[in-house]
């Protein structure tokens, strides 16, 4: 079979939204095009150069509907030979575009593809394309389900995990966000965003809070506990699940969660001709890509059986692998993810993650790739895994291994 490499990576920095960040005139598509516009100049590519775009995407309505793959292809620099697919696989939709098209590329099916993903969270919110599985109860109450901070509460509960740990992971994520940016570690992928006048708006990810400290983490409330217990009081269906657990116990708050913020982020993967045509070295080849589904309601637990499957999949074990990316969408998952691994913590997000960072639901899952790809170079290791949680119950992991 052909092998896929990684030929190129980039991300535009994750911004506040648009009530009180900078990219308030600026649409998922023009985010899209940024990063696209990039990897084609950055990479000299002319024409037919790939095979298609595949874009992630979880909120697929308004300026985010209608085939945004292809609406940003036409709306770039990109030849309009090329077509666009956009995809859905919620909080990991742009690793699954990325590896569809290290499939394809392994498949024989095109020389090089870009895929990657976006999210607009200050401009089409999180939900408002009201998906059944949390709106029709002949779905929602048959899968008993639960909205994900709940799902993150019960993984805490489930495994044992304190308020304490929780927030100081989200203390670290910020240290080694702050310490990363400071190093210029990122400076390889980042792209800025700029204005109709060519001025940088965003160069820098807006929401990380450096200053952050277990004190100030110890004053926020907890997000879900009402939610939980009150109204609608999501914590009963989820004990008519999980009996045995007698009580929910809610610990994840603003502090200790992901961010919602707005990005974009694509890579350029391609076979050995596409290389060698356009006079690029690979960086790294996808040595192996998986996705799993798994219990709906706890719903976040994905990157365990995840990894677990890629590791089978691939022959090796959990030794064999160097670094790890684990999206930080709520700080039970990394916890989880280190407890049932018995990893190094100093291996797992080295450069902070999505509690520092955010979390742009369709980016996210390509930026990760990028910046694990960006570590193993700067760190000179050789093999990464990168893998996420998925809402509905569902995970997704990817390696790369150097070349």
């Amino acid at each position: 079979m052909t092998e896929a490499y990684i030929y190129d990576a980039v991300r535009t920095p994750r911004g506040k939204g648009r009530n009180d960040g900078s990219l308030h005139e600026v649409t998922s598509v023009r985010l899209s095009t940024t990063v696209m516009n990039a990897l084609k100049e950055r990479n000299n590519l002319e024409g037919h150069a790939v095979e298609d775009v595949i874009w992630g995407n979880v909120t697929q309505v308004k300026e985010q509907g209608g085939c945004l793959a292809r609406t940003a292809v036409l709306a770039s620099d990109l030849d309009e030979s090329i077509p666009g697919l956009a995809i859905n696989r919620f909080c990991a939709s742009g690793m699954e575009a990325v590896n569809l098209a290290a499939n394809q590329v392994k498949g024989g099916a095109g020389q090089a593809y870009i895929a990657g993903g976006v999210e607009m969270m200050g401009r089409v919110p999180m939900g408002s394309d009201g998906a059944a599985i949390a709106v029709d109860p002949t779905v929602a109450m048959e899968q008993y389900f639960v909205p994900q901070g709940i799902s993150a509460d019960i993984i805490a509960t489930e495994y044992g995990f304190t308020r304490d740990q929780a927030d100081a992971l989200a203390m670290e994520s910020q240290r080694r966000a702050k310490a990363a940016w400071d190093d210029n570690r990122f400076a390889k992928s980042i792209v800025s965003v700029k204005d109709i006048n060519g001025l940088n708006i965003l160069d820098h990810d807006e929401y990380m809070r450096p200053a952050t400290d277990m004190q100030s983490l110890g004053g926020l409330k907890p997000a879900f506990k009402e939610q939980g217990e009150i109204m609608p009081g999501f914590d009963k269906i989820a004990l008519m699940k999980y009996p045995h657990l007698e009580a929910i116990n809610h610990i994840h708050h603003a502090g200790n969660s992901s961010g919602i913020v707005d990005g974009s982020a694509g890579v350029l993967i391609g076979n050995k001709e596409f290389g060698e045509q356009y006079g690029i070295k690979p960086r790294a080849r996808i040595r192996q890509t998986c996705k799993i589904g798994l219990d709906p309601t706890i719903m976040l637990t994905g990157p365990v059986p995840a990894t677990q499957k890629i590791l089978t999949d691939a022959g090796m074990s959990i030794s064999d692998i160097d670094l790890f990316e684990v999206n930080e969408a709520f700080a039970s998952v990394v916890l989880r993810f280190q407890q049932a691994f018995d990893v190094d913590p100093e291996l797992v997000n080295v450069n902070g993650g999505s509690i520092a960072m955010g979390h742009p639901l369709g980016a996210t899952g390509a930026i990760i790739i990028g910046t694990l790809l960006d570590e193993l170079e700067r760190s000179d290791k050789e093999v990464g895994l990168a893998t996420l949680c998925i809402a509905s119950g569902m995970g997704a992991a990817t390696i790369i291994e150097r070349v």
